[in-house]
């Protein structure tokens, strides 16, 4: 790299944001994101993360796809390292991995320790203006790491912080630690409630900004007549909830069907399931998909089953669709922030199949009644555009580099 590009880049922000991997799920892609937003701003911009998983959000400003040819090398764990090549600067987002090489491996608690070792030794690394970590352990690793080395760290609490740090000892080193910290992401107001006095001075609400896909002009012709769902099938999603609402709803709509996109452990309990309510031949699992809003943007209802939740991406891009949707009114009130019950969309307690099969019917019975509130719902596109957004992470980042 030469001395003029290097100096140009001694006087950008330089911003780490770390997380377990770039895996398909609600925090990655809100990560991806900031990532490609702070980069497109001019900032320099370092993604660690622990592994590399299988499926990942693509990065389009990526360095790691310029790399040399024959680059990167895939380690014995999995994880890549990425050499850049001599001679040549690789602009563009970095990518740093912190998983231990099987010969950095001491045991369990030798394994803890060398894990902090090497994490602290990356932020000496990088020496970075900031530092943003997502999700329970890895907000506590951050902090952890980063003591006494001057760097602001921030962390984000993504999901409902009584399930993100169910675990009593995360729970009191999140709850201790967290008051040192730079800043404190939540997405609701709830989430707030769960912290002290003193984290709460820290804590600042930040919502999940949509995805561009998601902006566009309302479909206008008949909607299908199928429900749809958007997420892992996973215990804490609850698509049997879904299943069971479902089959109490369409007896008099018979046409109607469920498509649940998304993969997961609890696949074959929801086939199971389908088959035992007898409405396997309506019910679909494709599995994961790209381009969500394509498939889903002429759906007649959009259902949200989940016990916990925290600002939840698929209620937010189907209500920017117009779709009208359906929520458990889950903690810690994502769903509630979003859907004014009754007028742009319907929220149903947590777990009731019977209100969910009365919400279903409600919207299959009076399709007028549906798209009002469709309508209505597609607001969001305003209120939580990625430009609106993305600036109030800008404007709070800035002001903790400042200091």
């Amino acid at each position: 790299m030469n001395s003029t590009k290097s100096n140009m880049d001694k006087n950008r922000k330089h911003i780490v944001m770390y997380i377990g991997s770039l895996q398909k799920g609600g925090a990655e892609h809100v990560m991806v994101n900031l990532a490609e937003y702070f980069h497109l701003q001019g900032y320099r911009v370092t993604m660690v993360t622990t592994y590399l998983a299988q499926a990942e959000y693509p990065v389009a400003h990526a360095a790691w796809k310029e790399a040399a040819e024959g680059m990167p090398v895939l380690r014995p764990d999995g994880s890549m390292a990425f050499i850049e090549p001599e001679g040549r600067s690789v602009t563009g987002i970095h990518r740093v991995f912190s998983a231990l090489m099987p010969e950095e491996m001491k045991g369990r608690a030798g394994n803890f320790l060398a894990r902090c070792n090497k994490l602290r030794s990356i932020w000496i690394g990088l020496n970075p203006d900031l530092i943003l970590s997502f999700s329970g352990k890895n907000n506590v690793m951050a902090m952890l790491t980063s003591y006494g080395l001057g760097i602001p760290v921030v962390v984000s609490v993504r999901s409902n912080p009584s399930r993100e740090y169910q675990d009593r000892f995360l729970r009191m080193a999140a709850l201790s630690t967290f008051r040192h910290a730079a800043g404190v992401v939540l997405q609701t107001e709830q989430a707030k409630q769960f912290f002290s006095g003193r984290i709460q001075e820290r804590s600042v609400i930040l919502p999940n900004s949509l995805q561009p896909d998601f902006i566009r002009p309302l479909y206008e012709g008949v909607r299908e007549k199928t429900v749809v769902s958007v997420g892992s099938l996973d215990r804490n999603k609850n698509h049997a909830l879904l299943l069971k609402a479902f089959a109490e709803a369409t007896g008099a709509h018979p046409d109607y069907r469920v498509i649940i996109y998304g993969e997961g452990k609890c696949r074959t309990e929801l086939t199971e399931l389908a088959q035992k309510l007898g409405i396997q031949d309506r019910v679909e699992l494709p599995g994961l998909i790209g381009e969500v809003a394509d498939h889903i943007e002429k759906a007649g209802i959009f259902v949200l089953s989940s016990d916990q939740e925290g600002m939840p991406n698929a209620l937010l891009e189907a209500m920017a669709l117009g779709i009208p949707s359906i929520s458990t009114d889950c903690p810690c009130g994502g769903p509630k922030d979003l859907i004014e019950d009754g007028v742009n969309g319907l929220l149903t307690p947590v777990g009731d199949v019977h209100r969910m099969s009365q919400c279903l019917i409600r919207l299959m019975d009076n399709p007028g009644e549906a798209r009002a509130m469709g309508q209505k719902a597609a607001m969001v596109q305003q209120k939580y555009h990625p430009d609106r957004i993305n600036a109030q992470w800008k404007e709070f980042f800035d002001r903790i580099m400042s200091r």
